[in-house]
């Protein structure tokens, strides 16, 4: 959705308080679709700081389910978006503000809500997900989930020439199992 920006702009002083909908159902990065599985309306409170200058409070919260990074189970993970930036219109030397023009949410003089948002998704985004701090994973052979079972695959087709080091770390509680 986007929100015309020139509005807010032509009183100082004035703010305009929105609550819009967010409409994304997918959170797509690296070529990868992650479902949104919770979301509240987008509340912004945009106000003219001075001529041509705004101050931008946005507030939201939403649920994205990402894979756990060992086991490829769904893990419901919550973002919590709360960020205040300001922007500044005015032309400097017949040149754009620096920041206005890394915003790559703001056209000309209007808000793309949803761009905002997944900007903010992008800075917020977990390198790894676990769906739980000690989960095992999913077995490399069989590709059974660990945590759900145990494979046949420890058992069968270790390196023979391993088992004397194998019972060494036994002994000191290390050993795979």
């Amino acid at each position: 959705m986007l929100v015309n920006l020139s509005e807010v702009m032509t009183l100082v002083g004035q703010t305009r308080h929105m609550e819009v909908p967010l409409e994304m159902t997918h959170f797509k990065k690296q070529g990868e679709s992650y479902p949104i599985t919770k979301k509240s309306p987008v509340i912004l409170d945009i106000t003219s700081v001075a001529e041509r200058k705004i101050r931008i409070l946005c507030k939201t919260s939403l649920s994205i389910m990402i894979p756990c990074s060992r086991c490829l189970e769904d893990v419901e993970v919550s973002f919590d978006i709360d960020f205040e930036r300001e922007f500044d219109f005015r032309e400097v030397d017949g040149t754009r503000n620096e920041e206005l023009k890394e915003a790559t949410y703001i056209q000309e003089f209007d808000l793309n809500v949803e761009d905002l948002i997944v900007e903010e998704l992008l800075v917020q985004f977990p390198m790894q997900t676990l769906c739980k701090e000690d989960c095992k994973g999913f077995c490399n052979d069989c590709g059974i989930n660990l945590n759900t079972g145990e494979c046949k695959c420890s058992e069968q087709g270790k390196d023979p020439r391993m088992l004397a080091i194998q019972d060494i770390f036994k002994n000191f509680g290390q050993a795979d199992e």
